[in-house]
């Protein structure tokens, strides 16, 4: 494998003067210095050893973002405005996949990545375990969580509000006529983001003095096949009018089950989905959603993990918003 030194040898200049050009420091030589040493560079068929820079330098421009494999869709949007920050700054991405609520698969991403030299870590989605999550404090990296909030005050986050996403979600709903409404697909027994959801869910439901019935809250883990088992549990003969689906798969399933059942949306039951993403506008009907933002949770995480020190403890929550489109029909 050639060397600095092989490439000074051929161009005849000293290793310091190949060193500031590869690293595109234009100062203490001339133009045509730079076109010997990039011809002798090609020529030796010479890689850049970032690695072996990163010991040197010390410093590192890679950041890590791990990544919950949910059977959603949402993580591209976020992963789009990591990526959107990082190439202004000339940073690489490495991307790795957690399993789904998989202790052994979040300590496994984790020491690959403290493993190697990262300048940050971007967390998406991802409820870590107890021993995990001090893992990812003892290893002195910049890290935040995106996508998903903290009860403790110690932990940075970006998030949207999700007891505001179950709330205004069933507001819109009683708005439209509807007072038996059904929750579904979220993971409210585990984490955080889904209790969350549901207290807001059930806040909204008793500030408008209307039943909350257990058998209408279908518990899931956000993919397609926790909609189709929702609506399967629900039934084709149910009292609920209208259902919050905690995601756009959740939805995309729960509206496909019901067509199998011989139910149209919105005409026997109305749909309103979280998370907003492309589905929504591709899918027929296209699905009413509380849509999340989540590309400014990338961008946002982003320049934060770049400018903050010593893991300061940062806390956003992004908007939300309810855009209506054809799955929910209005009630007299």
């Amino acid at each position: 494998m050639a060397t600095i030194k092989d490439i000074a040898k051929l161009a005849r200049v000293s290793t310091a003067t190949v060193s500031r050009v590869l690293a595109d420091k234009t100062s203490f030589y001339t133009e045509e210095t730079a076109i010997k040493v990039r011809r002798a560079a090609e020529e030796l068929g010479y890689q850049k050893n970032t690695a072996a820079m990163e010991l040197v330098t010390k410093k590192s421009n890679v950041i890590a973002v791990i990544v919950e494999s949910t059977k959603s869709n949402f993580s591209n949007q976020i992963i789009t405005g990591i990526q959107t920050i990082a190439y202004k700054q000339n940073l690489n991405v490495i991307i790795l996949y957690a399993g789904i609520n998989s202790s052994e698969l979040q300590r496994k991403s984790l020491q690959t990545v403290i493993e190697r030299s990262v300048m940050g870590i971007l967390l998406l989605a991802i409820n870590l375990s107890f021993d995990n999550l001090n893992l990812l404090k003892k290893s002195r990296i910049p890290f935040f969580f995106l996508a998903v909030s903290f009860q403790k005050g110690t932990i940075p986050f970006i998030s949207s509000d999700d007891f505001q996403i179950g709330y205004q979600a069933t507001k819109y709903l009683i708005s439209q006529g509807h007072k038996k409404i059904g929750f579904a697909g979220a993971d409210s027994d585990i984490s955080y983001t889904g209790k969350l959801r549901l207290q807001g869910y059930q806040q909204a439901l008793r500030e408008n003095n209307l039943p909350s019935d257990k058998n209408w809250i279908k518990l899931g883990n956000y993919s397609y096949e926790a909609g189709l088992q929702a609506m399967k549990d629900y039934g084709k003969k149910n009292a609920i009018t209208a259902i919050i689906a905690n995601s756009d798969l959740v939805a995309i399933g729960i509206i496909n089950q019901a067509a199998t059942f011989g139910l149209s949306i919105p005409s026997n039951i109305s749909v309103i989905s979280v998370d907003g993403t492309d589905f929504c506008s591709i899918f027929r009907p296209q699905i009413t959603s509380v849509s999340q933002s989540f590309y400014e949770m990338g961008v946002l995480g982003t320049e934060y993990l770049l400018n903050q020190r010593d893991n300061s403890v940062e806390k956003r929550f992004t908007p939300i918003e309810i855009k209506q489109r054809d799955s929910v029909k209005r009630l007299s």
